[in-house]
């Protein structure tokens, strides 16, 4: 987020979580996500992910 990044996802397989970061936000921690969006950062991307 210092370099300037507005929204960021971290994927970690062995746990089955995502953690998202928002600029002036607490990250948050999603447990075994199907989809990730781009939010109002970007409204059309979407990343489906396969069961880990």
């Amino acid at each position: 987020m210092n370099a300037g990044l507005r929204l960021a996802g971290l994927i970690n397989p062995q746990q089955q979580q995502v953690e998202i970061d928002r600029l002036r936000q607490t990250p948050a921690t999603r447990h075994l996500p199907t989809e990730l969006s781009g939010e109002e950062v970007l409204p059309e991307f979407s990343l489906n992910l396969d069961p880990y």
